[in-house]
């Protein structure tokens, strides 16, 4: 009898082809839109993750303990010993590679007026194994070992109107509060993925930083470390580690420890679960309306069924398996055009270059959405069962009919 019902059910789903066509597009809509909101927030999260572990804080960052106490006032003199740290380091397995690096406000003096910038002092050998320098390099080279020459943000060049072999100088404060400046020559432009590092940044060896800024040999604001494994767990290991083999208190936590928004972004991830589900029931009261709608315009038909001997749960199975088909059609087209558009997307990137202009934000300006398909999967099966649901409500309805009643409908 069932696989009976199961017939008589797909029957009526063709035999009224614009009302399905109808219903399964609200479902299909609701499944292909969720899906690519997953791929778009996939995407978010992982380009914030590369942005941020390559240009603000690694997997890890260690720093001294009282720099972010103080970091509103430039406190160029709070440093840690790199070659110290370093030796620390190479105990555990779990750290890829580290890179120091120097990070200092500062002004360009240019057309005799000032220019804020941010200056970062960096070792060009070790970035090499730390990042792809010659994905962001546009022209030019990087500034050689101990020379005074920078690597400028393609933007910030524009702006000033400073090319390739120009000079300028550059002011900072020291470590001994005093200012300083030096003369620095372009040797190269960089097209960075985050709007603000080409608008305020320029790069300097950091050897040439610390002898502008008055540091000593091995002092440097920070190490940026690449780590597998429970970064959380590295982190606290190392800060123990330091604090016993050097006596040093430093400050050593990981990327999602440090930048509030990635944190959110993971919590808004779990939120949205919950806005899918309401979502997909307002895609689904569409079924649930055009259900009630058919059970209406077929009681005498219901009627013929219930006198013919077709019980309460076989006439629920009847209504349901409509819906259901409805809505494993529509989900499953849904999911797959979702995935061809995330998968597309995914290639090519959305552009957000103008809408990032002026945001100081770790995204890049342009994103790239990641198509995962156990999501997909999820999202179908998610789908499959709100919807189901949704059509059960109306086909209890039509278990409930009186078969005089139905009889008599006109």
């Amino acid at each position: 009898m069932s696989m009976n019902v199961y017939q008589v059910a797909m029957r009526n789903v063709l035999r009224n082809k614009r009302r399905s066509i109808l219903s399964g597009v609200a479902i299909m809509v609701a499944s292909m839109s969720i899906v690519l909101l997953f791929a778009f927030i996939g995407g978010m999260k992982q380009d914030m993750r590369n942005n941020l572990t390559t240009y603000y804080t690694g997997d890890i960052r260690i720093r001294n303990a009282q720099f972010e106490e103080y970091e509103r006032y430039n406190p160029v003199h709070l440093t840690v010993n790199e070659s110290e740290i370093a030796s620390v380091l190479n105990q555990f397995e779990e750290v890829e590679s580290y890179v120091p690096r120097i990070r200092f406000p500062s002004s360009f003096y240019i057309n005799s007026g000032m220019q804020g910038a941010v200056g970062i002092g960096a070792d060009f050998e070790k970035e090499a194994d730390f990042q792809q320098l010659d994905l962001i390099l546009k022209e030019g080279r990087l500034p050689a070992e101990g020379e005074y020459e920078m690597l400028l943000g393609a933007v910030l060049a524009r702006d000033l109107g400073l090319e390739l072999g120009d000079s300028v100088t550059v002011m900072s404060t020291t470590s001994a509060r005093g200012t300083n400046a030096i003369t620095l020559k372009v040797v190269g432009l960089a097209s960075f993925p985050v709007a603000s590092l080409n608008t305020q940044f320029f790069w300097i060896d950091i050897d040439t930083a610390r002898y502008f800024l008055r540091m000593g040999e091995n002092e440097t604001h920070e190490m940026l470390l690449r780590s597998d494994g429970d970064i959380d767990s590295t982190a606290s290991a190392i800060h123990k580690a330091v604090l016993e083999s050097t006596g040093t208190e430093v400050e050593s936590k990981s990327f999602s420890q440090i930048n509030d928004l990635y944190s959110m972004l993971s919590i808004a991830e779990n939120v949205y679960y919950i806005f899918t589900a309401i979502f997909l029931f307002l895609g689904s009261t569409v079924i649930i309306n055009t259900t009630m709608m058919v059970i209406y315009e077929r009681m005498r038909e219901i009627g013929t069924l219930a006198a013919l001997g077709m019980k309460g749960k076989e006439l629920i199975r009847l209504f349901f398996f409509e819906g259901l088909i409805i809505s494993t059609i529509a989900s499953i087209l849904g999911v797959i055009a979702g995935s061809l558009i995330s998968l597309y997307l995914s290639k090519v990137g959305i552009n957000f270059t103008d809408a990032m202009s002026g945001i100081d934000m770790e995204i890049s300006s342009i994103l790239y959405p990641q198509f995962a398909p156990i999501t997909a999967v999820w999202i179908f099966i998610y789908s499959l069962a709100v919807t189901a649901v949704a059509t059960f409500i109306p086909s209890r309805k039509a278990s409930r009919i009186e078969v005089v009643e139905a009889l008599r409908y006109v």
